[in-house]
């Protein structure tokens, strides 16, 4: 975390950048002709089945498309990337994120977050305790004994105020004083930019009254093989971190950080997510399989600190960002039929993968991460970047 100028900047969330070209222009031109990307999007999700109210709001699919045919569908039920459309090596647009085909259908499974924006703070606060500006708090209890992505009132279930200006969408949300136990109010603003050089920016800003604490991300669940075909363990990853978190079987950090070198932790060099994801660990049975921070090694953000790929459908994604960590996420906890999404594909165990940027899990009780206290005065601000490419 680093204040310069009475502002905070914290790089995190995501944003996509899609390197492939489709044929058709971004919108109509007159010639009657759709382009790939809004057919396929079409095709696969009714905009009808997400107008609904509520908590008194309206909710609606928004889709943002671009002159090369790439695309993004979000609900402002929240900030929820349900679709993302990009070519693979043979030009077919592939959808490579999970999701519902309803608003109804997010709010009645089983929360496994598809998509959405995290906060107040992204992933794990032990027992939902802690303490800032002298006062200690309890956050809402939603995961065992612990409070996870920013608990049972987390922006995941709010509905953001949109506003759709082309191919960028802005979304706000003025998180209340004490909601989810947290202090102070909270201003959010998530801005989606789909550029016609085939970037997709995810920028937050936040502000607060009151001293309180901050980690914001976004939950999208990739698979780079196409949402729901198969399993992720054949797509290829590679982190740029020489450390990782443990955690204990809660998945509470212990405090240190841990070599990744000769465990299956290392993925230095690009190696298929299934490689040692069954091999006897402590740390992998604890979180029934990936479930951890890994520390990033020091960057200005101008590299990738991960790159994943499919050999099936020739998709590169890479990452980049310069917060400290990286959440990766091997899908342990989707359960098939429980998580069956658009065109009724089951979301079998594994069928996705999660790489959240953001600071560490439980930072406000572990002195020794990386501070997320955000005061008055100061402003919030997070992006990273994820760049698809075919071959």
């Amino acid at each position: 975390m680093r204040a310069k100028n009475n502002t905070l900047v914290l790089l995190s969330g995501c944003a996509l950048v899609l390197l492939a070209a489709c044929k058709g222009p971004a919108t109509g031109t007159g010639d009657g002709k759709d382009t790939l990307a809004a057919k396929a999007v079409t095709e696969n999700l009714n905009p009808k089945n997400f107008e609904a109210v509520i908590n008194g709001k309206n909710t609606k699919l928004y889709t943002l498309t671009n002159k090369s045919g790439a695309s993004v569908s979000i609900t402002n039920y929240g900030g929820r990337v349900v679709s993302l459309m990009v070519p693979d090596k043979a030009g077919k647009l592939v959808d490579v994120v999970l999701g519902y085909n309803s608003v109804q259908t997010y709010q009645k499974k089983g929360e496994p977050y598809f998509g959405a924006i995290i906060g107040r703070y992204g992933n794990r606060i032990a027992k939902g305790k802690f303490t800032v500006g002298g006062k200690t708090y309890q956050a809402d209890v939603n995961d065992g004994f612990n409070t996870l992505h920013g608990g049972r009132k987390g922006f995941f279930g709010q509905v953001f105020d949109a506003e759709q200006s082309g191919q960028t969408l802005n979304l706000t949300y003025t998180s209340p004083d004490g909601e989810g136990g947290y202090p102070g109010k909270l201003t959010v603003k998530v801005t989606y930019t789909l550029t016609d050089d085939n970037a997709l920016k995810i920028d937050y800003t936040a502000n607060t009254d009151k001293e309180t604490i901050v980690n914001l991300t976004n939950h999208a669940y990739f698979n780079l093989n196409g949402a729901g075909d198969s399993t992720i363990l054949n797509n290829t990853l590679k982190i740029t971190a020489d450390g990782f978190i443990p955690v204990d079987t809660t998945l509470i950090p212990t405090g240190k950080i841990q070599p990744v070198k000769g465990t299956p932790f290392d993925f230095t060099t690009a190696k298929a997510i299934g490689k040692d994801i069954g091999t006897t660990d402590e740390q992998l049975k604890n979180g029934k399989g990936y479930d951890h921070n890994f520390v990033l090694n020091k960057n200005d953000g101008s590299n990738p600190i991960a790159i994943a790929n499919s050999p099936v459908t020739g998709i590169t994604m890479e990452v980049y960002t310069v917060e400290p960590g990286l959440q990766f996420y091997s899908g342990n906890f989707l359960t098939g039929a429980t998580h069956d999404g658009k065109g009724g594909k089951a979301y079998v165990l594994r069928s996705a993968f999660c790489l959240e940027t953001q600071y560490f899990p439980d930072s406000p009780n572990q002195p020794a991460f990386p501070s997320t206290v955000l005061k008055p005065g100061q402003t919030y601000h997070t992006s990273s970047t994820y760049k698809f490419l075919n071959k």
